[in-house]
């Protein structure tokens, strides 16, 4: 189907704007417009019952882990689920800030706590010091989870765009060295092939092919790097024992043929999987309900997968 004209009239405001494209920019200047772009874009981050954030020691220094909590927790309360969300910006952009208002979403939606890890970026830190730094994040948590009122055994992971890379990294990860255990995998939208799309003449006005290869050539040292699973989940020899998943795409986003791929090998693998893609939409979607009403519904869709995971977990005991 067409663009959705609400993502239409997006895209035709920037063309208008003669915005140009965070792929022809500075880092700085990327790093900035990114951050606006999703300020404006968010219709506002929902207030959540508390928000803590500290530093702990990450294998590359000090890292920042964020807490949502959406609800008051008294005395004597169970423990209750958890999601560890990653959030986008191809591995270079992105931050804490511009993943704030989905994980707020997502916290009042699901009535778990959310937490987010501020993860290196590159072309300053390359992979796989991001994968790291989520790992080093997800195995805090799981070994603080008494401590901070979580159930160790409903903890999800997910994550948007490059963020869903490293989500669908971490249960690679976590079945190899045999744990944390992972609920369900929520993947929106992910990066899972290094091999970059081609998808004819690219609208400099959306995310196209050359704004997925100057990511991935700011985060890989070496070109071959891209075959290590860790970074092209897609590669991965088997998926087989990996945590249920949803994974989310759009239908004008580059990344969607590679997203659904995954989503059909995870289930070829035995892996219960749900996939959805909304037609209409461009990549980044889901992050930006303010201004695309299908940002919201993809939003509300991620809390029921997960809403019914952390509660079939708790029927099975």
């Amino acid at each position: 189907m067409p663009l959705h004209p609400q993502a239409e009239a997006m895209r035709a405001r920037r063309a208008a704007a003669g915005t140009p494209p965070l792929y022809t920019r500075t880092l700085a200047e990327a790093r900035a417009a990114d951050l606006a772009d999703l300020r404006a874009a968010t219709g506002g981050g929902e207030e959540v019952h508390h928000v803590g954030e500290f530093t702990f020691d990450g294998p590359g220094g000090p890292l920042t882990l964020r807490h949502y909590r959406p609800k008051p927790r008294a005395e004597g309360d169970r423990p209750g689920p958890a999601l560890l969300y990653l959030y986008g910006g191809g591995w270079v952009l992105g931050s804490l800030e511009t993943g704030d208002p989905v994980c707020r979403a997502l916290a009042n939606a699901t009535g778990a706590d959310v937490l987010a890890v501020g993860y290196r970026h590159a072309p300053e830190h390359r992979f796989p010091a991001a994968v790291h730094d989520c790992w080093a994040a997800l195995d805090r948590i799981a070994h603080h989870a008494a401590e901070w009122g979580i159930d160790p055994a409903r903890i999800a992971v997910g994550g948007d765009s490059a963020g869903g890379n490293l989500a669908a990294a971490l249960t690679l990860l976590a079945r190899e060295r045999g744990g944390p255990a992972i609920l369900h995998q929520l993947l929106v939208y992910p990066n899972t092939d290094h091999r970059v799309p081609e998808d004819g003449e690219a609208d400099p006005a959306l995310f196209n092919r050359h704004s997925v290869a100057w990511y991935w050539s700011h985060y890989l040292a070496d070109p071959a790097d891209g075959a290590d699973p860790l970074a092209s989940p897609l590669r991965a020899p088997s998926l087989a024992g990996l945590p249920p998943a949803t994974v989310i795409t759009a239908e004008y986003d580059p990344l969607r043929e590679e997203g659904e791929q995954y989503a059909r090998a995870l289930r070829a693998a035995g892996v219960p999987v749900e996939l959805r893609r909304y037609d209409g939409m461009p990549h980044g979607f889901f992050a930006m309900p303010g201004v695309l009403d299908d940002g919201r519904a993809a939003q509300l869709f991620a809390a029921e997968r997960l809403v019914a995971a952390y509660l079939a977990a708790e029927d099975e005991r």
